[in-house]
């Protein structure tokens, strides 16, 4: 049967698209067309009528996201796939490159077997997906909003020495008052931008609070909100980055997706580890930090945790007071051995992702031990 397939790489871009097929017992056919949704489609009506057997296309994931994927699948009897560019091999001493020979490699490496695939999401998960990041985006447009105006402040010798995230720095802000005109225009400005992207902030996390209520997504937050250091916010990201959590039949494969774990370089009777690899999904490695950082305080549940874990199932309450104990533990002995509080919080990181692997995965042990 693998003789029959029809082995397809296709470099894409914006405007054009090169194409390279090849099968067994037939010589490469290479081409380029435009990247338009008509000649998508009819080049993947052309690879399956003109094929013998089954069709397998693939392409690197980049900027044209899923949406070609999506497109050429339209068409029955055709497969495609979205490589990981970071883990397609390369040889050191190629210096040539082009279209046409990376449409070529790809092809000659999927019927190889040598390329990673990356599991698309749903059209659903890659739309909660873009409303996170979209959140994110606009929380640093915030931060370097604040920065500017405290900034312009300080160059008038103006600083507030309280939380600059209070009514009571907005009240302050209102009081102040310039002589030169060009300075309180500048003034106005600055702070209207803050206000502007607050507000833009406040709206997303709204809209992310409602779909967080829904039937899709209640059931897992109200889990995930039982962890100290997760809210609804990083409960939504953790779900809409990871999207389906069965991909990952264990703990340890979800550590390596984030690039949690130590890079190494050994060879023979030496073995040295250094830096966590920081590969993978650097955003969702990034908030999961966040929320480690919580864990350097001793086990305890305030009033707006408890407020969280009414109405939630006893193993979940009890999996993540677990998970408190132990990651304090942790950041404890880390710290008291001397190591730097930021590297025992990526520890504690690594394995607060494991807390919440078990359970978010429907073949945890996790329910049914603590039910």
């Amino acid at each position: 049967m693998r003789e029959c397939t029809t082995f397809v790489g296709l470099d894409a871009h914006k405007k054009s698209i090169s194409v390279a097929v090849m099968r067994e017992g037939a010589e490469l056919r290479e081409w380029e067309l435009e990247n338009t949704p008509k000649q998508v489609h009819k080049l993947a009506k052309k690879l399956v009528e003109q094929a013998p057997g089954e069709v397998r296309v693939c392409y690197e994931a980049g900027p044209l996201g899923y949406s070609l994927m999506r497109q050429l699948e339209q068409v029955a009897g055709l497969v495609c796939e979205v490589i990981a560019p970071s883990l397609i091999p390369v040889k050191p001493g190629e210096r040539i490159k082009t279209d046409r020979r990376d449409a070529r490699k790809l092809a000659m490496l999927y019927k190889a077997g040598l390329l990673t695939v990356v599991q698309a999401p749903t059209s659903e998960d890659e739309s909660l997906r873009d409303l996170v990041r979209c959140r994110q985006d606009v929380v640093e447009n915030e931060k370097r909003a604040r920065h500017r105006l405290q900034k312009f402040l300080l160059r008038r010798a103006l600083v507030y020495r309280g939380n600059s995230r209070t009514q009571a720095f907005e009240d302050w802000l209102r009081a102040q008052h310039f002589a030169q005109k060009a300075d309180q225009v500048v003034f106005e400005e600055y702070r209207l931008e803050l206000a502007h992207t607050t507000e833009r902030r406040r709206a997303l996390e709204q809209t992310l609070d409602e779909l967080a209520a829904t039937d899709a997504y209640r059931e897992r937050v109200g889990w995930l909100r039982c962890f100290h250091g997760i809210e609804t916010v990083t409960a939504m990201t953790i779900l809409a980055e990871l999207h389906d959590i069965r991909r990952f039949e264990n703990p340890r494969q979800l550590f390596s997706y984030l690039g949690l774990v130590p890079s190494e370089h050994s060879s023979g009777e030496t073995t040295k580890k250094g830096a966590i690899t920081k590969t993978g999904n650097r955003f969702l490695r990034t908030i999961l930090v966040e929320a480690a950082w919580h864990y350097r305080h001793a086990p305890g549940a305030g009033h707006r945790l408890r407020r969280r874990r009414e109405g939630q199932p006893a193993w979940a309450v009890s999996h993540a007071q677990k998970a408190h104990r132990r990651l304090n533990r942790r950041y404890r002995r880390l710290t008291e051995r001397g190591k730097p509080a930021n590297k025992a919080i990526v520890a504690v990181a690594r394995e607060l992702i494991g807390f919440v692997w078990a359970v978010l995965h429907p073949d945890s042990r996790t329910r049914t031990a603590m039910s």
